[in-house]
């Protein structure tokens, strides 16, 4: 693992402290939503290196797969455990349950999806870190200083990223893609109370048309419109 996600583990579990807002205000937070082959976590790592170079108080973290593994381990479960319970929109028949966790370490899958849904509404309250996925734009919708971004793709161009990325053929990559979305609607379903067509973004990038400089220009002119990081003293007063 990374410092980083050392960093939030141990501040989670009170082993260390990281960073205390001095206003107790929840975020700065940016959470980003994206269609597969968009390339969202690539993405993210730039506009947080972007936003480093500004110095803008504690290192700005990405976070995705860190939320898994850190509910994982305040359920004593394997990560890859806990993100099976999101993969199916309908609940689990008992052999179902027994085959993926066993009968030693089981959760419920009710625990599994409440515990995810605190991780990540801390991460969000603690800020100075972009989300990628995870339904944040939902469990983060009331916190002021949040930009909530979504990423859209015509289907050519993302099968074309995901050729590229993962060495598949198109159709091997047509599939990846069917399989990954339906995870994530499965794990929306599990985390939302509201319909798919409730969900609202602060700014929808599409990935085809703008290169990475630009959506990330982009992104910083939304974040200074929404005045995200206003709240958090002069240090921060970079635009």
């Amino acid at each position: 693992m990374g410092n980083a996600l050392l960093e939030y583990l141990t501040k989670r579990m009170g082993d260390q402290k990281v960073y205390s807002n001095p206003n107790k205000l929840p975020g700065p937070l940016i959470t980003i939503s994206r269609e597969v082959g968009c390339n969202g976590v690539k993405l993210a790592n730039k506009i947080a290196s972007r936003l480093n170079q500004r110095h803008l108080g504690p290192e700005w973290k990405v976070l995705s797969k860190e939320v898994f593994f850190q509910s994982a381990k305040e359920l004593d479960m394997e990560p890859e455990k806990v993100k099976r319970v999101f993969k199916y929109s309908s609940s689990y028949t008992f052999n179902d349950i027994l085959n993926a966790f066993g009968t030693k370490k089981f959760k419920s899958e009710k625990k599994v999806i409440k515990t995810v849904n605190e991780v990540i509404r801390t991460f969000a309250e603690e800020g100075f870190c972009i989300i990628v996925g995870r339904a944040a734009h939902i469990i983060a919708h009331d916190i002021k200083n949040a930009l909530h971004l979504r990423f859209l793709a015509p289907l050519e161009y993302r099968i074309k990223t995901i050729i590229d990325n993962n060495h598949l053929n198109r159709e091997e990559a047509i599939e990846f893609i069917q399989k990954v979305e339906n995870e994530r609607k499965a794990f929306r379903k599990s985390i939302r109370q509201e319909k798919p067509e409730d969900d609202l973004f602060d700014l929808c990038i599409n990935r085809a048309v703008f290169t990475d400089e630009d959506a990330i220009d982009l992104i910083e002119m939304a974040a200074e419109k929404k005045n995200i990081f206003k709240d958090y003293g002069k240090q921060f007063d970079f635009y």
